[in-house]
């Protein structure tokens, strides 16, 4: 069906206005035309709005066309303004076209009319797409400038997080469970998590993430962040969760798809500023063709959904339409980025995955999001067996970052618990202290990947060299495509982003040491 072109037609002549919405008719143009005679009702049409195209006599008895075309220019620049006239001579005809019209056409001429109109309109839609390319371009480079900024001071201010991360929670345990002093650490260890939070925002959106997909149940995923989640909403909001029988297992990034459901459920508190309820469901799902064919992209087939629900105030269609665009955002100056759903969105689709948004004015909102569903077995690295004491051990280690704070850090969490920790502050210096040392081999190289006078990837291949049997865990704070440069996010190569707690780096070099010399690819 093809939509209905809004016309205002200014024309004193009511004969000629019949003749005229005739050869629109026959032209196969399907329009709602508006006649007005005098400069009022003229005016007061344009001011109501809702018009497509102008049509308009040159002269008339109260009023004249170029007038009215200074009139439409001044308020609606682009909006077309076509004269239809019987009066309009070569010279009138190109004194129209210098002031602005976009066309003319004479009343003996009309079967011409259905080309102009339709003309005019093709140039509305393709100024309309370049603005719509102009638009993302500058969007496109003003993503590009974030990722820089964001990869410029993601290292520096990951290792800064870091420390503060570490600090607080070694500091934790050694405080009894009433310290007085137990809340101010905790408020500490929030606020290094807001932080840590906000770069990989800046770094998803900017798609300079570093992303470690893993298979992943998603019940456990949303049991293993119930407690956090709850403490996110506070006690006024009622949530529950509805998982669902045998939902199957998704490949992501566990952090981030973490990030995604705490987004959301934020987003769900934030619509609920008084009191509320807030379902969280997983299930299984068959998307079929016509589902597809709503959404660009989507491919039919089972995939595995949790949904986010609550019963705030909703939004409208004109919100919905801005919701996943960089820097929108409904809430209050200092209470919202804007980056939070645009970065919901970017990691849904990295991991194939899609979100849809239901919601209406004052019944709430719910947001769906797709994942395909994958026939694998789940990945040691998903398991929920981060709980419980950190695991000790008695290997010794060598430890390689040049940031001392970080380096000290490392090195008091590993001797902590029980392991014989060796250090050095870039790569040279790590292969003199290999080089020199007499006591039991070193079974592990914890090191980051970007240093100076030796980076990471070649000092481990040196090590590699004279010791075949050493594993390395590498780390860094730089975003992916730096670390790629470098060789580091290759298959079977073991990695360990910073920020990491102290509880994160125990468990992950065990899980190191453990594994069978073919495990972990070093």
């Amino acid at each position: 069906m093809k939509p209905t072109l809004r016309i205002l037609h200014l024309e004193d002549d009511p004969n000629d206005a019949a003749l005229i919405q005739s050869a629109l008719e026959t032209g196969d143009i399907t329009c709602a035309i508006t006649c007005v005679e005098t400069r009022d009702e003229f005016v007061a049409a344009l001011e109501r709005g809702g018009i497509d195209l102008i049509l308009s006599d040159y002269s008339l008895p109260a009023f004249d066309g170029l007038s009215a075309l200074k009139i439409a220019h001044a308020d609606q620049p682009d909006l077309p303004f076509i004269f239809v006239s019987g009066t309009l001579g070569e010279e009138l005809a190109i004194d129209s076209l210098k002031n602005g019209a976009t066309d003319y056409v004479l009343k003996q001429r009309l079967t011409r009319l259905a080309s102009a109109v339709r003309r005019a309109m093709q140039e509305v839609e393709a100024r309309a797409e370049r603005e719509r390319l102009q638009a993302q371009f500058i969007e496109a480079q003003k993503m590009d400038v974030i990722g820089q900024l964001a990869g410029g001071v993601a290292h520096d201010f990951n290792n800064i997080v870091a420390v503060i991360m570490g600090y607080s929670d070694l500091v934790a345990s050694e405080l009894e469970s009433d310290s007085p002093l137990r809340e101010h650490i905790e408020e500490i260890r929030h606020a290094s998590e807001r932080a840590a939070g906000l770069t990989r925002q800046l770094l998803v959106f900017s798609r300079k993430q570093t992303v470690q997909p893993v298979v992943l149940d998603l019940n456990g995923v949303v049991k293993d962040l119930d407690k956090m989640l709850r403490r996110l909403i506070g006690e006024n909001i009622e949530m529950t969760v509805v998982p669902g029988k045998e939902t199957g297992y998704l490949k992501a990034d566990c952090g981030y798809l973490g990030q995604v459901l705490m987004n959301l459920v934020v987003n769900a508190r934030d619509a609920m500023p008084n009191a509320g309820k807030l379902t969280i469901a997983t299930n299984t799902v068959i998307l079929d063709e016509k589902h597809a064919n709503a959404h660009p992209g989507v491919i039919p087939g089972e995939y595995v959904m949790f949904s986010v629900t609550d019963t705030g105030a909703g939004m409208t269609d004109e919100v919905k339409t801005h919701l996943f665009e960089a820097f929108f955002t409904t809430k209050t100056l200092g209470k919202g980025t804007g980056l939070g759903l645009a970065t919901c969105q970017i990691i849904v689709q990295q991991s194939g995955g899609h979100i849809v948004v239901e919601s209406e004015v004052g019944k709430g909102t719910t947001f769906k999001v797709y994942f395909p569903r994958v026939q694998k077995p789940l990945d040691f690295a998903a398991k929920p067996d981060r709980t419980g004491p950190v695991p000790r051990g008695t290997e010794t280690l060598l430890i390689v970052e040049d940031e001392p704070s970080v380096r000290h850090l490392a090195r008091g969490i590993l001797e902590a618990q029980g392991y014989t920790v060796l250090s050095a502050s870039n790569g040279q210096d790590a292969l003199h202290v290999t080089r020199d040392h007499k006591g039991p081999p070193i079974c592990l190289v914890f090191t980051d990947v970007i240093m100076p006078l030796m980076n990471g990837k070649v000092m481990a291949e040196s090590l590699k060299t004279a010791h075949p049997k050493l594993k390395t865990l590498f780390t860094s704070g730089y975003t992916d495509d730096t670390i790629v440069q470098h060789g580091v996010l290759e298959p079977g190569i073991a990695f360990l982003p910073k920020p990491y707690t102290p509880a994160t780096l125990g468990h992950k070099v065990r899980e190191m040491l453990d594994a069978s010399p073919n495990g972990s690819g070093q």
